[in-house]
């Protein structure tokens, strides 16, 4: 079931995500000080094109700068991106068998506004069921 919610997001809504993060993180990786962001934006778009089956966890010991990171992050980008989210979901919802994939794209949302800190991993990998 996995694989078919995957295969259906790429097609309606993974391509478009992943773009615009691709396009945040190479801007970021020209502006050589925020390459963390650009390499935090990557993961996400490879999150952002298959992301049934993998959920994001917080990592406990990040530092003060992560959050003064994540700050800047979502004044410059960040909030571009939740939007770019919420108006993905839109047409998803609108559409009974987009529901869990315009679900999906909400879940997103806490990603695209805070990346440093986070990892993306399998579901299998962190025991969680469903997410």
């Amino acid at each position: 079931m996995r694989t078919l919610l995957n295969v259906i997001w790429l097609v309606f809504a993974g391509v478009w995500l992943a773009l615009g993060y691709l396009v945040a993180g190479v801007i970021c990786c020209i502006l050589i000080i925020t390459i963390p962001f650009g390499i935090a934006s990557f993961r996400i778009a490879a999150y952002a094109l298959w992301p049934f089956g993998r959920t994001v966890e917080r990592d406990p010991g990040a530092g003060c700068l992560t959050t003064v990171g994540n700050v800047i992050w979502v004044v410059v980008a960040g909030i571009w991106l939740a939007i770019g989210h919420v108006i993905t979901s839109i047409p998803l919802f609108i559409s009974i068998i987009g529901i869990p994939l315009g679900l999906a794209n909400l879940k997103m949302i806490p990603i695209s506004l805070l990346p440093l800190g986070a990892r993306i991993v399998d579901v299998d990998d962190t025991g969680h069921l469903g997410r």
